[in-house]
């Protein structure tokens, strides 16, 4: 009974939020879940790269401060035949991109 009230009051605080922290709770929970995102790599209207298995995307910053830098970054599975489907040869890489060359397109996967 405990459990399901302290629920109950969550929920109610969540309601009182703003829509940013609403949107700042929501990346903590699925930074802490994951989100099983694809990264899609465009050279204009084609497809050059593929990322599977992403748990989230992060601006860097700089060293001396909490300025973002122009790039992303993130681990993922090189899907190397573009097939959607994480094969036993295909490993978990670094990958990072550019905000100002790069164009790309992240989304979660449902299966």
């Amino acid at each position: 009974m405990l459990k399901y009230m302290m629920v109950g009051l969550m929920l109610i605080g969540l309601v009182g939020c703003t829509q940013e922290t609403q949107n700042k709770i929501g990346r903590a929970v699925q930074n802490w879940t994951g989100v099983n995102g694809v990264l899609e790599v465009y050279a204009g209207n084609k497809l050059v790269k593929r990322f599977l298995e992403i748990d989230k995307l992060t601006t860097a910053v700089s060293t001396n401060g909490n300025t973002p830098r122009p790039y992303r970054f993130g681990y993922g599975i090189l899907d190397e035949n573009l097939n959607m489907v994480a094969d036993r040869n295909e490993k978990k890489v670094y990958f990072e991109f550019s905000d100002y060359s790069t164009s790309y397109v992240f989304y979660t996967y449902p299966n």
